[in-house]
């Protein structure tokens, strides 16, 4: 399993009884996981945090502020900032376990040694752009439904003094955006994806991981470079393991990407209470083999 171990900002303090309690930088949050089936044995920890959330019978939720705490406020991790507000559908604004990606990203880029274009799809609040522009891409397309989300990017983008660096924001449906850019013979070296279970684009374009993700892949290979460095796909849908990435990605890269390798695997947090570790979906990434 992949995991970050090297978050300060950041602390998954417990997890269990379908709940996560979790510490963001001085606040702590409690908040419904749908992978926490176990029991948490620990009762006490539990009865001390800022805010929790609650789901409703009618669908969404809200949260109960039970301490006084700031609307937003920063975390950073490692030389990125980013900015934290506890939403209406439950999400802070940062997948805290994508931080391995983020060294993932960074690294590849910084060792490339050659220009790196980067596509950054379902992109929003930007974790993977700053990482990739952090790491020295020439430029990083950012591209997600919501224009919120697109707007709370730039505003991590200023956090982590990247705002001078060339990214470009674009509110599309990202299936069409990508269609887009193979008519227009647009390439990039390094494409990011992170495709909800379901969505929809700006235009109403309905997205379903199970019936889309096969064609977006496909078109995202056509829009690779001649000399690709990866392909990375986050996946937070249940019921698609990495062995189904594995096979799908085996599939669409066959006959098309050579010289590399796929790796599959869970995603996951580390639990500071039982030392155990949260699953938080999947991963699964083509790299150009270097040796």
């Amino acid at each position: 399993m992949l995991v970050s171990n090297d978050w300060k900002d950041y602390e998954c303090i417990d997890a269990g009884n379908g709940e996560k309690l979790e510490r963001w930088k001085n606040v702590i949050l409690r908040r419904p996981d749908p992978w926490a089936l176990w029991t948490h044995k620990n009762a006490s920890v539990w009865n001390n945090y800022h805010a929790i959330y609650h789901r409703s019978d009618k669908g969404g939720g809200y949260w109960e502020n039970i301490k006084k705490f700031p609307e937003f406020w920063t975390i950073n991790y490692k030389n990125l900032t980013f900015k934290v507000s506890p939403t209406g559908f439950k999400h802070t604004g940062l997948f805290p376990e994508q931080a391995a990606n983020w060294d993932f990203i960074i690294n590849k880029i910084k060792t490339a040694k050659r220009d790196i274009k980067v596509l950054n799809l379902f992109a929003y609040t930007g974790g993977a752009t700053m990482a990739a522009s952090y790491a020295g891409a020439v430029e990083v397309v950012h591209v997600d439904a919501s224009a919120g989300m697109n707007e709370w990017a730039k505003e991590n983008a200023k956090l982590s003094h990247l705002e001078n660096n060339k990214i470009r924001y674009i509110c599309d449906d990202c299936l069409k955006f990508v269609e887009r850019e193979k008519r227009r013979g647009h390439k990039y070296d390094a494409i990011i994806m992170d495709p909800p279970t379901y969505g929809r684009g700006p235009a109403k374009e309905l997205w379903k991981f199970e019936d889309s993700l096969n064609k977006l892949i496909d078109s995202c290979i056509d829009i690779l470079s001649d000399d690709p460095l990866f392909l990375l796909i986050s996946s937070y849908t249940k019921g698609i393991t990495p062995e189904i990435l594995k096979n799908v990605l085996n599939t669409s890269i066959e006959g098309k990407l050579k010289n590399g390798i796929i790796t599959t695997d869970e995603i996951g947090l580390k639990i500071t209470n039982t030392n155990m570790i949260l699953p938080c979906g999947i991963y699964g990434r083509w790299e150009k083999n270097e040796n």
